[in-house]
């Protein structure tokens, strides 16, 4: 992660200002060396039709003798925001800062954009004066813009005279911690350095994305997120000795460094902390797992080769990294097929590609008009409107059709409520509105089908029952909103919504699983304030701060402007931002029943709840399958008594079956014990036992430890399959036995293979017929 700084200008100035004052501002402000700057500006593109920029490079000799204006090609001096869109050149602003042994010896000029770590590129302007359009042709835009970047850490790390990002000080606090809590000393250990690097990195990268709203998960950018921190814990497990959660205790220090610029890390301290520790001991156990899996596999094959389809499974799967994967088979003397591991891998991707393929064609532009589209929803459903623009859209397979309108009554998703669904029609064409959402400042409209006459004039008719019942479930969001901040305490803050026709969804901070009573309770206070159908109260355009003064809750993660809307339901129960669509009154929501409460990251808790004829459904389906668990109990008065008392005779049931077994595995390790052959004063116990490979394993364990001399080979069958367990005593294996070299030998007999620890290891494999001859292997390799 790099924080970016820069300025823009939307047709207000363009490229003589924009390089003046980059200039005046390196050099004079700052005080950055002349002599260590260099500009690169654009050479031109003869496919695309464009001549170089030479009004940038006569801007540049303006401060720059022109050995140090470079012209730089498409590939680095044209910057583009994909495949369509605005576009245009742009000049880079490098400095050296080498020594100047090194300069002497070689000019900057010959190291820019060489990927050198001491000739870097630290400020971008870019002059977007081109729109690129679907057939990939440019088309000069009416009104110039800038648009710059200019890299932070490198600004540091020139204007404080180090050679790293990471030796400045925004890094040094964060790997003076790390060197502490791992008792490793930076600068000595390339592996540890580059480990302590990334962790720094990547927990400032983590903690910025939970502060400003974005959480860990499976999914979009959550998934990104997990991945960048679940590197960080790997980098610490595998270098700098982390076996438990470390990263968190990282954030205090992040906190004292940054909080002053960016006050919403101090804010959500609490919940980064308690996030990034949960999610470091859930890798942390993955890692525990993937290692027992990685094992269990090397015990159940011949050794050599670790198929490339398992390390991609443990991988993708399960998360564990391959270079992981790669150094424990390294250690057991295996190799990895990278081969068929980088197959799944770019299959992948393949799969995500085609997945993510969207193809979207140019606008077609039918009137003027590209500012915000006029919102009038809130009063109306049905307008007439006429279309703006409107494009095709291809993914999956499916095609649809976007159109922008002048004017629209059709909510656009935003601020968890799901976007309106409706038709846009006249006397010639209905086109089914699917959803609807916001792309910049326009509404747009998803469409079945493509307009067949857009310039004529059109309906646009929201769907009354939809809106009706989505409304329904937003208002009755903000009424548990605050009835969980009653119940639970004012330390509870909304993390996230979804709300649509359906039901509730509301992620919340609260470091507890909630009680069935703090449940009934939040959904008594709920359903009170719905009998008491209180009047909803909207107040328009009202000021950021005047607004939190009224006590309305901000929620985490949402940006606003300087003007909000203020939605409340009585002033002294909930008051919240919002510019969402909300009942009357607050009788139409009928019924409010909570359906599920869970864990969805550290410190943050789901609700999903439904609410009028949805909630009665529930109660309904509810009332139904308590019927049918009475009818099974012969309509018992007591049916809870009844499913109790079967419950407990269960348990004691499992309980005796439990002892049973644990008394015929005790008596089987005496008989065992009993039988075994001596051989040079070690007791040499060899079976096959009919049990699965786990009991084995315990009953190897029992023997070992009836004698400080005991060596033990059992044998297992199931499935067709066989296991091999292994088990030397810790008299044994003080002098020099080691279970795992040994079942390696002992497993060849059953056409199979494993692995282990000096005290116990496994093998699995295919013959059956083998287990007589691996006995006899067994004793032959210690007499």
């Amino acid at each position: 992660m790099f924080e970016m700084l820069g300025n823009w200008s939307f047709g207000d100035y363009f490229k003589k200002e924009a390089i003046d004052w980059a200039w005046e501002l390196f050099t004079e402000v700052l005080g950055i060396n002349k002599e260590n700057l260099y500009a690169t500006v654009f050479i031109g593109d003869e496919s695309d039709g464009i001549e170089p920029d030479n009004e940038a490079y006569e801007y540049w000799k303006k401060h720059l003798p022109e050995t140090r204006i470079l012209w730089g090609s498409k590939k680095d001096n044209f910057w583009e925001m994909g495949d369509t869109g605005p576009c245009g050149p742009c000049s880079e602003i490098h400095v050296d800062i080498r020594s100047q042994a090194e300069k002497d010896n070689i000019p900057g000029a010959e190291l820019i954009n060489k990927d050198n770590p001491e000739v870097i590129e630290i400020w971008n302007l870019v002059f977007i004066e081109f729109n690129r359009i679907k057939d990939g042709s440019l088309q000069v835009l009416k009104n110039k813009h800038v648009d710059t970047g200019m890299g932070f850490e490198r600004l540091a790390m020139v204007l404080q005279g180090v050679r790293s990002n990471y030796d400045t000080d925004i890094f040094k606090p964060l790997i003076s911690k790390l060197a502490d809590l791992s008792d490793a000393s930076y600068g000595k250990d390339e592996k540890k350095d580059i480990a302590m690097r990334v962790i720094s990195d990547h927990v400032r990268a983590v903690s910025f994305a939970i502060a400003d709203g974005q959480l860990p998960s499976n999914t979009g950018a959550g998934y990104v997120i997990r991945r960048i921190l679940r590197r960080a814990v790997r980098y610490g497990f595998s270098f700098l000795g982390f076996d438990e959660p470390f990263m968190y205790q990282l954030v205090q220090v992040l906190v004292d460094e940054m909080s002053s610029a960016f006050p919403e890390l101090k804010l959500q301290q609490d919940l980064i902390v308690q996030v990034i520790r949960e999610e470091e001991s859930s890798f942390l156990r993955t890692l525990s797992n993937g290692i027992k899996r990685f094992e269990q596999y090397i015990q159940s094959k011949e050794a050599g080769i670790i198929d490339g389809d398992f390390a991609f499974e443990l991988y993708d799967t399960f998360g564990f990294p391959i270079d992981l994967t790669g150094l424990l088979a390294k250690e057991s003397g295996w190799k990895v097929d990278m081969v068929g591991f980088n197959k799944g891998l770019e299959a992948q991707k393949n799969r995500s590609r085609k997945a993510a393929e969207v193809d979207t064609a140019d606008w077609i532009q039918i009137r003027e008009g590209n500012t915000a589209t006029k919102f009038i929803g809130y009063d109306q459903l049905e307008s007439s409107v006429q279309i703006v623009k409107y494009r095709k859209v291809s993914a999956k397979n499916k095609t649809v059709f976007e159109l922008v309108l002048d004017k629209t009554p059709f909510y656009a998703e935003s601020g968890g409520q799901m976007g309106d669904k409706g038709i846009i029609f006249n006397k010639d064409q209905t086109l089914h509105v699917l959803d609807t959402k916001k792309e910049n400042n326009l509404i747009v409209h998803i469409v079945d089908k493509e307009p067949s006459r857009p310039t004529e004039e059109f309906i646009a008719r929201v769907d009354e029952q939809n809106r009706l019942l989505t409304e329904n479930n937003h208002s009755a969001t903000h009424l548990m909103h605050a009835a969980l901040r009653k119940v639970l305490g004012t330390h509870v803050e909304q993390k996230g919504s979804l709300v649509d026709a359906d039901r509730l969804r509301f992620d919340f901070s609260h470091f507890a699983k909630m009680s069935d009573e703090e449940i009934k309770e939040v959904e008594d206070i709920v359903n009170s304030r719905i009998r008491e159908n209180i009047q909803r109260d909207i107040k328009n355009d009202v000021a950021l701060d005047e607004a939190i003064e009224m006590g309305a809750m901000a929620l985490f993660g949402e940006k606003y402007g300087e003007k909000v809307r203020v939605i409340s339901f009585d002033p002294e129960y909930s008051v919240e931002l919002c510019g969402g669509t909300h009942v009357a009154a607050t009788g139409q929501i009928g019924l409010f029943k909570i359906v599920s409460e869970s864990a969805i990251a550290a410190g943050v808790r789901r609700i999903e709840a439904v609410t009028g004829q949805k909630a009665e459904a529930y109660v309904d389906e509810q009332l139904h399958i308590l019927k049918e668990i009475k009818e099974m109990f012969k309509n018992q008065p007591n049916p809870l008594n009844a499913v109790k008392n079967m419950v407990e005779q269960s348990n004691q049931q499992q309980k005796e079956l439990e002892r049973l077994q644990k008394h015929m595995a005790e008596k089987a390790s005496e008989d065992l014990f009993n039988n075994a052959e001596v051989i040079s004063k070690i007791h040499f116990i060899a079976a096959e036992v009919d049990m699965d490979v786990n009991q084995a394993k315990s009953l190897a364990h029992k023997l070992r430890a009836m004698d400080s001399r005991v060596y033990i080979v059992l044998a297992t069958k199931q499935d067709g399959k066989v296991n091999l367990v292994v088990s030397f005593s810790d008299d044994l294996v003080n002098e020099g036995y080691h279970a795992g070299n040994a079942i390696r030998e002992i497993a060849k007999e059953i056409q199979g293979g494993g692995g282990g620890q000096p005290h116990l290891a496994t093998a699995g494999g295919k013959d059956a017929g083998g287990i007589k001859a691996a006995f006899e292997k067994a004793k032959a390799l210690f007499t």
